[in-house]
């Protein structure tokens, strides 16, 4: 992946409305929401969120298909692991013990299992 590419998708995503779409369908895995399930569900209205989703469609993040009358959007699972995977290439330095709560992450995808980062573990604490 080359910068540009990463700066696009990251920029998709770098907005509380477009995030919270992304995360809900990340969420959702590889079957997806209707785009009005998603509106509803985020209780955004129908215009906005067709706009949100247009713009995670052009960076690439999310793709669409039409099932009957609706569309169905999904992430783009390798578009979302080739920018993870851009964005920790050069991680660590030689340290693994830096990357070991991503990698933990990481595995717990494989899984299907959940896992507490640090993160979520410091805001409840």
């Amino acid at each position: 992946m080359n910068s540009d590419v990463a700066i696009r998708r990251l920029s998709a995503i770098a907005q509380e409305g477009r995030l919270a779409v992304f995360r809900l369908l990340v969420k959702a895995g590889p079957q997806g929401l209707a785009a009005g399930d998603i509106a509803r569900k985020l209780d955004t209205p129908a215009n906005t969120m067709s706009a949100q989703l247009l713009v995670l469609a052009n960076a690439g993040l999310v793709r669409a298909r039409r099932e009957g009358r609706s569309i169905i959007y999904c992430v783009d699972f390798e578009a979302m692991g080739d920018l993870l995977v851009f964005l920790t290439e050069d991680c660590c330095g030689g340290r693994a013990e830096i990357c070991a709560p991503l990698a933990k992450v990481a595995s717990c995808c494989n899984t299907g299992g959940k896992h507490e980062t640090p993160a979520r573990s410091r805001r409840r604490g």
